[in-house]
C-alpha cells in the first residue's frame, strides 16, 4: 500500500491535494460519496431544493436526466459537479459538451470560474482553469476537465475518453445531435462513470427525450422555474403576459415540459426557440430587408431586416398607412442608417398595393426589389407549388443549420411556428394561406412573412426585378448562386 493509500481505511485511489492538512483527507472521502456537503462546505452555497435532490440523485447513481425551465441553476449545478468530481477522485476526468460555444464558454466556463473564486483556498488552489480545460495541478495528464462543442458534422470531438473515474456533463441536451451521444458512449463504459443531462426540453424527439421515457435507465427531475428560488417572479409574469400560460412556449421556458407535437407547421418550435439563445457574430455585411404590405383592414405592413446568419433588430409594423405613407416610413429609416447599415437589397410583396410601393422606392433611389410570391418556385420546383412555399422553405433550411440566430420576439416566433404546411394531389409542398392562418389562429402572419421575403434573392433574379442601378452583385446570376446565397 502506497503512501496516500495508507491515510483511508480503503485504498481508494484518492490523491489528496498537497497542501492540505492531513486531517482534512477524511472530508475527501466523505465528500467523494455526499455532493451536496461538498457545496454546502467548500462553496458556502446553500443549493435549491430541486438541485439538493440532483446532487443526491448523482451521488447514488450513473445517471440523470433533467427537463427544466429558465433560470433555475442549472450552470451552477454543473459546475458544483465538475470541481466536486475532480477534488474527490483521482484519476479522474470530466467531458462538457453543449449545442453552442456560448453555452459552453460564456456561460458554464464562467460559472466554473466564479465558484472556484468562492471555493475554500485548500480547494481552490488545486486547479488551473484554462480556454477550454480545467487541470489539476500536478496531475494534468490524468485529472482534468475538457469542454467541447457538440456539432453534427464533428462527432469524434468526444471520442477517447476514458478513466476510472469518468463524468460526462450534458448542457442544453435538447440542442445536442444524437450522434454525439452515440460517439460518447464509449466514455460510459467504465463501471461507476456517470452521466448528467441537463436542458431546457424544446424537442419532444431525440436521446435527450427518449432519456425521459418511462422505461430509459435515467433517474428522471423535472424543474418548473415557478418553483425555482433564482427565478424572478416578474420574468414568471412576462412570460404569462407574452405568450399564456396555456402556450407551448410557456410550457417549454417556464414549466420544463416537452412540446406537445404540431405535425401541421412547417417550421418546429424547437428550432427557432434555439435560435434566440445563439450568439453570433456576424461579418461586417449589409442587411437584406424584407417589406410586407397591408393589403386592407387591420393587416400589418411590416419591415423585417436580415443578415447571413442573424436577425438581431426589431421588426418595424405600421398600421393604417396610406402607400405613400408607407413609403416616407421606409425611405427614413434608410436615410437615418449609415452605409453600412443600410440594406443592400429591399425585397417587396408586389400583389396588391405592394407594387405601387416598389415603384415608388426604386424611385426614390433605394435598392428595392419587386416579389411576385404567387409565381412559380425556381429553386425547388419539384417540391413545392409556389415561390411563397420555397422561400417558407428556405427559412425552415435556414434554421435547420444551427448557425443562426434570431431576435427573441415572441410575436415572430408565434408566426413563424403556427403556419401550417400542406401538400397538392402531385405530392408538392404548399404553406397555407394568409386568410386561412388568420382564421385558424386570429391574426396575419404578416411578421414571419416579412421575414421569409428575406429568402428572395433568387427569385429576383429569375424574375428580372433588379434595377441595374442598384445591382452591385458581383455573384454570377445562376440557380448555384442563389442557392448558395440562401
Amino acid at each position: 500500500m502506497n503512501s496516500i493509500d495508507a491515510l483511508f481505511e480503503e485504498p481508494l485511489k484518492v490523491l489528496p491535494p498537497r497542501d492540505m492538512e492531513r486531517e482534512a483527507h477524511a472530508k475527501i472521502l466523505r465528500w467523494r460519496n455526499d455532493p451536496e456537503a461538498f457545496v454546502r462546505e467548500v462553496f458556502g452555497a446553500d443549493p435549491d431544493t430541486w438541485q439538493v435532490e440532483a446532487l443526491n440523485n448523482i451521488g447514488n447513481n450513473d445517471r440523470v436526466s433533467i427537463k427544466s425551465g429558465h433560470g433555475v441553476g442549472k450552470s451552477a449545478l454543473l459546475s458544483w459537479l465538475l470541481i466536486w468530481w475532480l477534488s474527490t477522485r483521482y484519476p479522474a476526468k470530466v467531458a462538457c459538451t453543449a449545442p453552442s460555444s456560448h453555452q459552453l464558454y460564456d456561460v458554464l466556463w464562467a460559472e466554473v470560474r466564479y465558484w472556484l473564486r468562492k471555493a475554500i483556498p485548500e480547494i481552490a488552489s488545486q486547479f488551473v482553469l484554462k480556454s477550454d480545460m480545467i487541470e489539476l495541478v500536478g496531475g494534468a495528464s490524468e485529472t482534468f476537465a475538457v469542454a467541447r462543442t457538440s456539432r453534427k458534422e464533428s462527432p469524434d470531438s468526444l471520442q477517447g475518453f476514458h478513466s476510472p473515474n469518468m463524468l460526462f456533463l450534458v448542457d442544453e441536451c435538447s440542442g445536442v445531435p444524437d450522434v454525439i451521444f452515440q460517439v460518447a458512449s464509449g466514455a460510459m463504459s467504465t463501471v461507476g462513470a456517470k452521466q448528467m443531462l441537463t436542458g431546457n426540453p424544446t424537442r419532444a424527439t431525440g436521446y435527450f427525450a427518449k432519456s425521459h421515457d418511462i422505461d430509459s435507465n435515467f433517474v428522471k427531475m423535472t424543474v418548473s422555474s415557478e418553483t425555482a428560488k433564482m427565478v424572478s417572479p416578474g420574468w414568471i409574469q412576462e412570460m404569462k403576459d407574452d405568450w399564456g400560460e396555456d402556450s407551448e412556449v410557456y410550457r417549454i421556458r417556464v414549466l420544463g415540459e416537452f412540446p406537445k407535437s404540431d405535425s401541421e407547421a412547417l417550421i418546429p418550435l424547437d428550432l427557432v426557440l434555439e435560435a434566440t439563445e445563439r450568439n453570433i457574430i456576424q461579418p461586417l455585411e449589409k442587411p437584406i430587408w424584407g417589406l410586407d404590405v397591408a393589403r386592407y383592414g387591420m393587416d400589418r405592413s411590416v419591415l423585417m431586416q436580415r443578415r447571413t446568419h442573424a436577425v438581431t433588430d426589431e421588426p418595424d409594423i405600421w398600421s393604417g398607412l396610406s402607400t405613400m405613407e408607407l413609403v416616407g416610413r421606409v425611405v427614413n429609416k434608410y436615410n437615418n442608417l449609415n452605409e453600412r447599415d443600410r440594406p443592400s437589397q429591399i425585397f417587396v410583396d408586389v400583389i396588391g398595393i405592394g407594387a405601387g410601393v416598389t415603384d415608388r422606392l426604386i424611385e426614390m433611389g433605394l435598392p428595392a426589389v419587386g416579389i411576385n410570391v404567387s409565381e412559380s418556385p425556381m429553386l425547388l420546383a419539384d417540391n413545392v407549388f409556389r415561390l411563397r412555399d420555397e422561400l417558407w422553405m428556405q427559412a425552415l433550411k435556414w434554421l435547420e443549420t444551427r448557425a443562426v440566430q434570431i431576435i427573441n420576439c415572441p410575436p415572430l416566433i408565434k408566426e413563424l411556428t403556427s403556419v401550417h404546411k400542406g401538400y397538392t394531389s402531385s405530392g408538392k409542398m404548399r404553406i397555407e394561406s394568409k386568410d386561412d392562418t388568420k382564421k385558424r389562429v386570429g391574426r396575419s402572419p404578416d411578421l414571419a412573412d416579412a421575414f421569409v421575403l428575406t429568402f428572395s434573392y433568387g427569385a429576383g433574379l429569375a424574375q428580372g426585378a433588379f434595377s441595374s442601378r442598384h445591382s452591385d452583385w458581383s455573384i454570377p446570376i445562376n440557380r448555384e448562386a442563389a442557392g448558395n446565397y440562401v
